[in-house]
């Protein structure tokens, strides 16, 4: 595991993501017993599904954007749940990757917000600052999972597939 010089925030991850998170994982990690599979070997709902992350870390959000498109997703990226709400893509959106903590909206907010105007995506979230109570609140709320960083990467394209299968009804609705 690589680090990088501590961060003077404590509310920033000492970690280098675009390391973590974007080797070539396929050869080297597993995640429950099965290998990662290419982008060539997916089915056809990766390339149909765009996923939305947004993350106030620009290194998380390239890592985890990098992950993603190497495995045949549309992404769009946002540094902030307001930029997200502001864009053209909500309705579009199959699934959203957000950080519970981020400055003005936290993506428990978010998820609140988008349930209460009518938006039932799946929302996975990551954090660098894992609770248990926090975490319960985010599944109680409708999440999917909870990861904290950093993550395996073929743990979030697991997570991803099952959020997708179970979304098939239509991006945005």
């Amino acid at each position: 595991m690589e680090f990088i010089a501590p961060n003077p925030s404590p509310h920033k991850p000492k970690y280098n993501f675009t390391t973590l998170i974007c080797r070539p994982f396929s050869r080297w990690q597993r995640c429950y017993g099965k290998r990662s599979i290419p982008a060539s070997e997916r089915p056809a709902l990766s390339t149909l599904s765009v996923i939305s992350v947004i993350d106030d870390d620009a290194s998380v959000r390239a890592a985890t954007n990098n992950l993603l498109r190497s495995h045949g997703y549309t992404v769009h990226t946002f540094a902030s749940a307001e930029e997200f709400l502001r864009s053209a893509h909500v309705n579009g959106t199959s699934c959203v990757i957000a950080d519970v903590q981020m400055p003005v909206l936290s993506g428990l907010d978010l998820l609140t917000l988008m349930h209460a105007q009518g938006y039932r995506v799946p929302f996975i979230f990551i954090t660098a600052f894992p609770d248990e109570s926090v975490r319960a609140r985010a599944l109680k709320a409708g999440a999917i999972c909870f990861l904290g960083k950093p993550f395996a990467g073929p743990t979030l394209i697991q997570y991803l597939d099952t959020a997708l299968e179970g979304h098939r009804g239509g991006a945005g609705t």
